[in-house]
């Protein structure tokens, strides 16, 4: 069984979204740890970008305090080393295709065989595009994992039928941040999807609650938090490790 699958097996997954280097390296380290001993079944690993379309205010000030703070792709890649001496649920990468394509992607993909990374989720890149990373993907064993949006539409069969790893379902348009309210069909998508893949799939964007997070498992087989979690890495610094984990495990305990 692979890692990602793990994840998801006889359990509903919550997956944290944490953005490497906010506030520096050895913080993202200490959070990453405590989510785990909380019960995250996938971490998703945000690499910095300037530019990083998909995401809110509450994520771009992480980038642009991870890349002032002197943060890079190799030390990213040292980081994860370290992690991977004791962490053993998977980890992804998420970032952008240009983060990729400026380092070289068998490069990229080669390291990250080797550090330990499962799969690579870029919301830059339509579908349409992935062929430019998908063989160098396939040759490392690092699942490129789709998202699937309300717009995607009549290209949710498609999209489901080629993905690998899970599916990133988005459930409302715009960008990452916390909604008071997701009005999208989750259901009508992921019947979509499960007559088209094998594949779990998990709900991202706008979820920051216990309620909102079992709401949107319920409906498929996970969720994905990030805005929720950067704010509180924002409030604490680098003390935001322990409330980090009592964040992560009211969460977890919401999914059961």
């Amino acid at each position: 069984m692979n890692r990602i699958k793990s994840a998801f097996e006889n359990k509903k997954a919550f997956i944290p979204f944490i953005t490497c280097g906010d506030p520096d390296l050895e913080t993202t380290a200490k959070v990453v740890r405590a989510a785990v001993r909380n019960g995250a079944s996938l971490i998703e690993l945000g690499i910095p970008f300037s530019d990083p379309t998909a995401e809110g205010p509450v994520i771009q000030g992480a980038n642009l305090r991870a890349l002032s703070g002197g943060v890079t792709t190799d030390k990213i890649f040292d980081l994860v080393r370290d992690l991977r001496t004791d962490v053993e649920i998977p980890l992804v990468f998420m970032t952008y295709a240009n983060v990729v394509f400026s380092y070289g992607a068998e490069r990229f993909m080669s390291a990250c065989r080797e550090i330990g990374i499962d799969g690579l989720i870029l919301p830059d890149l339509p579908y349409e595009e992935r062929g430019e990373f998908i063989e160098e993907c396939h040759k490392y064993g690092v699942a490129l994992i789709p998202l699937i949006a309300p717009t995607s539409e009549n290209r949710i069969a498609m999209i489901a039928k080629a993905a690998e790893g899970f599916i990133y379902l988005v459930s409302s348009l715009g960008v990452t941040g916390e909604r008071s309210e997701i009005t999208t069909d989750i259901a009508s998508i992921v019947r979509v999807i499960r007559e088209n893949t094998d594949l779990p799939c998990a709900v991202g964007f706008g979820i920051s609650t216990p309620e909102r997070a079992k709401q949107m498992a319920d409906l498929s087989d996970g969720a994905i938090v990030g805005s929720a979690i950067i704010k509180i890495i924002e409030k604490y610094g680098r003390d935001s490790a322990e409330p980090v984990g009592e964040f992560v495990k009211k969460m977890t305990e919401g999914l059961k």
